[in-house]
């Protein structure tokens, strides 16, 4: 029998701290046994996550001037790397497992993570492979791209005693915001990378709607689970709440 699921596709996008703030409550709520294993999959706002490495680079406070000078809000993710780009074109996700050892299976949801994302890819046309594109941006091995030259999907993770989060964001569609949102950022922390490596979902499937690409990850995540939609609790409400300030940027 698959493990049951929540399925929570809430958002606040117009409240980017607070939107991951409320991802940050989820896990300590699965984390303490009080909310069941859980996955959000929603539409974020316009915003350049930054990393806690991030912050304590030079050239940080303006990279969040220069995000800000594009259109985007800024703000302090849960996982590590480097700064990423969210915005309406988006999927933002963040699955939330129960675990008495998260430290030991980081591998192992990395792993499966980046294969549920290409298994739907895969169903919508795209030639997704797991792995780093040379140059891309907030580089990682569990990157998706297409065909080995556009990233597509960055995923990060963090622990806490007894779960962990995966998070990451897949480009559907305009690309071109993404580049035009790092291009400043990363000159101004002085990060190389190569913006043709950008890419989204329907610049090698032309056509393909958000529609069609949630469908295609609710569908490869629910063969490995069973998904259940549900809204998020009142106290998990309150409590991203209090957390917002901590993912606010100055």
């Amino acid at each position: 029998m698959q493990r049951r699921v929540t399925l929570l596709e809430s958002a606040f996008d117009d409240r980017p701290a607070y939107d991951t703030a409320l991802s940050r409550a989820l896990l300590e709520e699965v984390a303490s046994g009080d909310h069941p294993e859980a996955l959000r999959l929603h539409r974020p706002g316009d915003v350049v996550a930054f990393s806690v490495l991030d912050r304590a680079r030079a050239g940080f406070d303006d990279a969040v001037a220069a995000a800000r000078g594009a259109g985007f809000g800024a703000v302090l993710r849960l996982a590590g790397g480097r700064a990423a780009v969210f915005h309406a074109e988006t999927l933002a996700f963040a699955w939330c497992i129960p675990d008495a050892d998260p430290r030991s299976g980081i591998g192992q949801r990395f792993d499966e993570t980046s294969a549920i994302v290409v298994e739907a890819l895969q169903s919508l046309g795209v030639d997704a492979r797991v792995g780093e594109v040379p140059g891309e941006y907030c580089p990682g091995a569990h990157s998706v791209n297409a065909g080995g030259r556009l990233k597509l999907m960055g995923v990060g993770q963090r622990i806490v005693r007894g779960s962990a989060h995966v998070g990451g964001v897949l480009v559907v569609g305009r690309s071109d915001r993404v580049r035009e949102a790092l291009m400043p950022v990363y000159a101004a922390m002085d990060f190389p990378w190569a913006p043709e490596t950008v890419g989204a979902v329907d610049d090698v499937v032309p056509g393909v709607t958000m529609k069609d690409v949630r469908e295609a990850l609710r569908n490869a995540w629910s063969r490995r689970v069973d998904l259940v939609s549900a809204e998020f609790p009142a106290r998990i409400l309150v409590a991203a709440e209090a957390r917002a300030p901590d993912h606010e940027v100055g």
